[in-house]
């Protein structure tokens, strides 16, 4: 898999965490530096261990799935692809926030907007054999994202923005759709 499929992949996986990052921008009042920082450190540590979870849960029963595996990994992405865009449109954009920046709302948000990636770290194991480099690129970038979502969410307070799940979504579909074509 090269850099590019891995940039891709990165920020489809992060496009939720900017989700939820441009939303707690918003609805705070004041964005504290500290704030910022735990929620995207938090956010970037879960997208980085959870591809290696899936990653070492691939690898076991890889052997098994290896004459169907192009199969999998277009319905892994393609199943994750359409959840995010059903998400876009389901999400209750009026719904109460709560503080995501300390104790269990943290780690559950952080959770939440990782579990993707395990699914995608269950899928590289079926069709690639290293994991660090890109586990590294996606926790790295669903920190930066993180980050940017929350300064970009709290300049626009209130305001409409688009719904970046569709195009993490689509993103999704394309690259399960050429892993499928490359291994048919």
């Amino acid at each position: 898999m090269g850099g590019l499929e891995i940039g891709v992949i990165a920020v489809s996986l992060a496009l939720d965490a900017f989700s939820v990052a441009v939303a707690f921008g918003m609805c705070r009042k004041v964005c504290l530096l500290g704030e910022r920082l735990r929620l995207a450190f938090s956010f970037g540590l879960f997208q980085f261990f959870m591809p290696l979870l899936g990653f070492f849960a691939g690898i076991r029963v890889s052997a098994v799935v290896d004459s169907f595996d192009h199969w999998l990994i277009l319905a892994i992405l393609g199943f994750l692809g359409t959840k995010m865009i059903w998400e876009s449109f389901t999400r209750d954009n009026d719904a109460d926030f709560p503080n995501l920046s300390r104790g269990l709302p943290l780690i559950l948000a952080s959770l939440a907007t990782s579990l993707d990636a395990l699914a995608v770290g269950f899928s590289f194991a079926l069709f690639a054999r290293k994991i660090f480099f890109p586990a590294f690129i996606i926790g790295l970038t669903a920190s930066t994202m993180t980050y940017l979502g929350i300064s970009l969410g709290h300049r626009l307070r209130r305001s409409i923005i688009t719904k970046p799940e569709i195009i993490g979504g689509v993103a999704l579909w394309l690259v399960g759709i050429r892993v499928f074509l490359t291994n048919l």
